[in-house]
């Protein structure tokens, strides 16, 4: 399977819960092992072969848009603006569609930040199979995530198949923030802001959405206190 060289990267949000760190900043420019966020996602997905990355922006726009411009090196930054309206996961993805051309697309959150002891976009690449699948999702084990605090999400069958947890009361995997899948998976999705998990559950209910899991350390950077933990992580992995 080819990979994906485009993505989209969701920067755009509030970052309620990281108060005060973005009193005067968006989340995506907290910065976690001396890097901020986005640079810490888009270095991946570098790395996995992505050359151009779509990220909105809302909160501090012109800051973050002024942090990609001074990069400095890849991906290719290509904006989506959201200034004006805040759209949540699947309307930043369908807002979008238009920058993203038509191969499938890496779709990544800004607050995932990872110790790889195998290939985890890698894995994700090789899983993914337009024919079978709508989205393939990276997990994480709950067990030993730093900064996440939930039950769980996916129970993942043995050829990749995710159905959700539902009504157990607890799953042993977490979506940990980038995902596979077309660029135009949310286009049927409302005018405005709306989530991409309603997509998912449909396409779970129709075994269409599947995952692989990371080896390696996951750091869901939420808030201030999960940055600190994130930080002390880092510096023990080095």
């Amino acid at each position: 399977m080819t990979a994906p060289t485009t993505a989209m990267v969701l920067a755009a949000g509030l970052g309620t819960r990281m108060r005060p760190l973005t009193d005067d900043r968006p989340k995506a420019l907290v910065e976690v092992g001396g890097r901020a966020l986005i640079d810490h996602v888009l270095d991946r997905l570098a790395e996995a072969g992505v050359t151009r990355a779509v990220v909105n922006v809302h909160w501090f726009a012109d800051r973050l848009e002024a942090h990609l411009g001074a990069r400095g090196r890849g991906p290719e930054i290509v904006i989506s603006d959201e200034r004006d309206l805040l759209l949540e996961t699947g309307g930043g993805l369908k807002k979008a569609r238009p920058l993203l051309g038509d191969a499938p697309v890496f779709v990544a959150n800004i607050d995932s930040v990872w110790i790889d002891r195998g290939d985890a976009l890698g894995d994700l690449i090789r899983l993914w199979d337009p024919g079978r699948m709508d989205a393939a999702l990276l997990l994480a084990r709950r067990e030993g995530a730093v900064g996440f605090e939930g039950e769980g999400d996916f129970f993942l069958a043995d050829d990749g198949r995710l159905t959700f947890r539902g009504e157990a009361p607890a799953a042993p995997f977490a979506y940990m923030g980038v995902h596979i899948t077309r660029p135009g998976y949310a286009d049927g999705g409302p005018e405005g802001p709306f989530s991409l998990s309603p997509l998912w559950r449909a396409s779970a209910a129709a075994g269409r959405l599947y995952g692989c899991v990371l080896d390696g350390d996951w750091m869901h950077v939420g808030d201030p206190g999960a940055r600190d933990e994130a930080e002390a992580r880092l510096a023990a992995g080095k």
